[in-house]
């Protein structure tokens, strides 16, 4: 059986169930109202008649009850044919009783066809079926047991019921076919239903998957998301956005988003939205205002879309602060470095005219007799040149080219002392607190340059605080992760050792913080400060591998963090140096200097004490006089920085010439120290140097035996 024959059975029996019903109750009804016909009629059988419509009354309600039980078509067939055999029988007796051929009451089976044939769907040879029994129910008794005596009224009776035969047979062939056709009619339209409700159902699911997807993906996206009308006002964003500006979505939902620019922006902001609105897509970079008052670099990628007949406004915003920093760190570093270069290469050219100046003044206290006003004189000049040669010591800090000895070093250590050192010069309104992390790991580095930094940086805070405050220094132990939001984005992952000094005097603003650390710039009055100082801090703490940062508000104060990588070696036992006294010789010396005064200082310095000096003011021709005079010449003295050629490939030249030459190196870059047995060199001096110094090393270098000169 097809899906369609299963659902047409169910239909039809479902109707015969509820005609069936509606037939008994109305047979129940008749019958027992039509008793009071009786009455009337025949008085004579009122009580007879009574007991046959009593009895097929009750035996219809039994019917009725059995309809109700059951859906089925041949179980409805069943009871509607018991119904009308039993019902037909009732009225036959009751034709019989009263007339019989002659009897008005043929007109019940009349009202049995139409109830039966009009109302309830039989199938057609069951309609045949039915009327015939009942006709045959009506005929037949009357042939047998009655005498037929008044043909008239019986052939009027028998063409009546013959009539109505015909006329309810047509009804249920014209009936069934249309029910038959309604009813495939509804199961076609019930199956088109069934897959429109699918159909749709599959849609809804895709729909809300889509849906889903693209909440899920809205919701998720690293990127904040906001829409906005073409007003500006915010109509929906994503969690992001709202971590972004620290609010909840409630908060932002509905708020014009000019609100969140900084006030200088907001003229701008109307003027892209302006454009936004007339079709530009536009990328720009702005500043959003945080819930709690800080700010948010940002990257917004922003277009106008139609949605439904409205403009709205799509934005991606981009996090960039954490970009900002480090390119803000980039730029400060690279223009640190130029500026360091800078200051490198004057103090070279000024530490070979210091060396010039201190040198023949020392010549000239030496080999004249001078007058007391002239030494006067001498000794104010010299006292300047020394006070020049500190300044230039300190750009050298600030351009890290100074000598360092790298140790390993406790910085609580250093704290302690530096504090006990300053605590004369901090006045008594300034209180100095001191939090020292407790068993905290070594740093390596300079110790006299690590006190250093430390002064300046307690100084600058006294300085910031004229009316007294507090001046904090702090250590600990920091272990830095990638991300961590608290730690400068810059500063690789590692072991580090934080020390901090912060000060609550008057703060800095924006455009000073981006500036302090740069040689001579200062926010002191002329003649207090030479602009060194942070310099000097930022130089030492980059040559020793750290970094340094600083935080600071106006009338609240500044705080200086510097990370120092740890170290797990063990504190150094520092020794005493010893020091050589100068002597002189009769060797042969070649001088290689492109500076006339520091030129001739060394020269006249030397040859007072004995030595025979060949000198070159350029690498090319030092080559030359070392080719022709190389077995006689004892040692080399050569500057670094030179043109042409500098002083590391004229030792590799003069190496390849004589693996066994002796050589010192003279430079303002004291770098070059710690670097003097890769350059290939027997010692190093640094400028501004005395008669002293120089004869020291020169006869140091001198003496070393000839089977320890080779340089590796």
């Amino acid at each position: 059986m097809t899906e369609k024959s299963k659902y047409l059975e169910e239909q039809i029996a479902r109707i015969l169930q509820f005609w069936i019903g509606i037939v008994l109750f109305l047979a129940i009804s008749l019958f027992l109202l039509l008793g009071i016909m009786d009455y009337f009629v025949t008085p004579e059988n009122f009580e007879k008649f009574g007991i046959y419509r009593l009895s097929i009354s009750v035996v219809l309600v039994f019917l009725y009850y059995l309809n109700r039980l059951k859906k089925n078509r041949n179980y409805q067939y069943t009871i509607i044919t018991i119904m009308v055999i039993l019902s037909a029988i009732t009225i036959e007796l009751m034709i019989l009783q009263f007339g019989g051929h002659r009897s008005s009451y043929y007109a019940g089976l009349n009202l049995l066809i139409i109830a039966a044939l009009g109302l309830i769907p039989y199938s057609l040879s069951l309609s045949i079926s039915i009327a015939s029994v009942i006709y045959a129910m009506y005929i037949i008794p009357i042939l047998i047991l009655d005498k037929v005596t008044d043909i008239p009224a019986f052939v009027s009776n028998n063409a009546f019921m013959l009539s109505t035969f015909i006329i309810a047979l047509t009804w249920r062939i014209l009936t069934q076919k249309t029910m038959f056709n309604e009813l495939s009619f509804q199961y076609d339209l019930e199956q088109e239903r069934r897959k429109l409700e699918d159909i749709v159902e599959e849609r809804t699911k895709e729909l809300y998957k889509s849906e889903l997807m693209l909440r899920s993906l809205f919701e998720n996206a690293n990127d904040g998301i906001m829409i906005m009308d073409e007003n500006g006002i915010i109509l929906d964003l994503n969690q992001k956005a709202c971590d972004m500006h620290g609010f909840d979505r409630k908060a932002l939902v509905g708020v014009n988003i000019e609100l969140l620019e900084r006030e200088e922006n907001k003229q701008l902001f109307r003027e892209r939205m302006e454009r936004i609105l007339n079709g530009e897509a536009l990328m720009f970079e702005t500043q959003h205002y945080r819930k709690d008052g800080s700010k948010v670099s940002l990257e917004i990628s922003s277009k106008a879309i139609e949605v439904g007949g409205q403009i709205m406004i799509q934005s991606f915003h981009r996090d960039i602060t954490q970009k900002k920093k480090l390119q803000e760190h980039l730029f400060q570093s690279q223009k640190m470095e130029s500026i360091g270069s800078l200051a490198g290469g004057i103090a070279h050219d000024f530490n070979n005219v210091l060396t010039g100046i201190l040198g023949q003044i020392e010549l000239m206290r030496m080999t004249d007799v001078l007058e007391e006003k002239t030494i006067k004189r001498l000794n104010v000049i010299e006292s300047a040149a020394r006070k020049a040669s500190v300044t230039i010591s300190k750009l050298l800090g600030f351009a890290r080219r100074s000598n360092y000895e790298i140790l390993p070093l406790d910085l609580n250590a250093i704290v302690g002392d530096t504090v006990k050192l300053l605590g004369n010069i901090v006045d008594k309104k300034i209180s100095m607190r001191l939090e020292l992390g407790d068993n905290l790991p070594l740093i390596e580095g300079d110790v006299n340059q690590m006190e250093q930094v430390l002064m300046n940086l307690i100084v600058n805070a006294r300085d910031a605080m004229p009316d007294g405050g507090v001046i904090l220094i702090k250590t600990s132990r920091v272990d830095v992760e990638k991300g961590r939001p608290d730690i400068p984005p810059y500063i690789e992952p590692g072991k580090y050792i934080l020390l901090r000094v912060s000060d609550s005097g008057c703060g800095m603003p924006e455009d000073i913080i981006s500036k302090i650390f740069e040689p001579f710039f200062t926010t002191k009055e002329r003649g207090k400060g030479t602009g060194l100082g942070l310099s000097m801090v930022y130089g030492i703490i980059k040559d020793h591998q750290g970094h340094i940062s600083v935080r600071s508000r106006i009338n609240e104060g500044s705080i200086f963090d510097i990370y120092m990588p740890a170290s797990d070696k063990k504190a150094h036992a520092f020794t005493g140096r010893s020091f050589a006294f100068p002597r002189g010789g009769a060797e042969t010396i070649l001088v290689v200097e492109d500076d006339e005064h520091a030129m001739s200082f060394i020269r006249e310095a030397l040859e007072m004490h004995g030595y025979n000096i060949l000198v070159a003011n350029n690498p090319v021709s030092a080559i030359d006089i070392f080719q022709k005079a190389s077995d006689h010449i004892a040692l080399v003295v050569t500057d670094i920085i030179m043109p042409l050629m500098d002083g590391m490939e004229l030792t590799e030249h003069i190496r390849s010439k004589k693996p066994t030459a002796r050589i010192l190196a003279i430079s303002g870059y004291s770098k070059y120290a710690m670097n003097k047995n890769s350059m290939g060199v027997n010692g190093f001096l640094q400028k501004p140097f005395g008669s002293e110094a120089l004869l020291s090393s020169v006869r140091q270098i001198l003496d070393i035996k000839d089977m320890d000169i080779t340089i590796n």
